[in-house]
């Protein structure tokens, strides 16, 4: 008999381990599909701003020379699959086809002489045109 209790004494606390272990993943904060650098987020403040209400949603379309490309455009309302980003006062949203391309990407605003862009630096491109518009992943 004590063997058998030795047994479901050692299952018990692999058991409360694996808990343990499973409370610690849920309790990591969730990763967010995209962040917006400083400069992305005040030059969104000025696109939205005016009379009426504007979000932004953000696309991967297909275009370009390497197949994919990015797309903004404005919408009064969130579509019912669309990732919704919210960041220092900003909100932001990513189409639900485009949203595993996305993943992890960041968002900046980039001023030259020459340009100003909106410019996306996202891990899971693989290649990119030699003209820096499209990508593939």
């Amino acid at each position: 008999m004590s063997a058998v209790n030795t047994a479901l004494r050692s299952v018990s606390n692999t058991l409360k381990v694996a808990g343990n272990s499973l409370a610690a993943k849920r309790s990591r904060p969730p990763r967010v599909a995209m962040t917006l650098t400083p400069a992305a987020v005040n030059r969104l403040k000025q696109l939205v701003q005016g009379p009426d209400p504007k979000l932004i949603r953000v696309a991967v379309k297909n275009k370009g020379c390497a197949g994919l490309s990015y797309a903004l455009e404005y919408t009064k309302e969130k579509g019912k699959f669309d990732e919704e980003i919210r960041q220092d006062g900003v909100t932001v949203l990513i189409d639900s086809k485009s949203l595993f391309k996305m993943l992890g990407s960041e968002m900046d605003y980039v001023e030259n002489r020459l340009s100003s862009k909106f410019v996306f630096n996202n891990p899971n491109v693989k290649e990119s045109c030699g003209c820096g518009e499209s990508f593939n992943i």
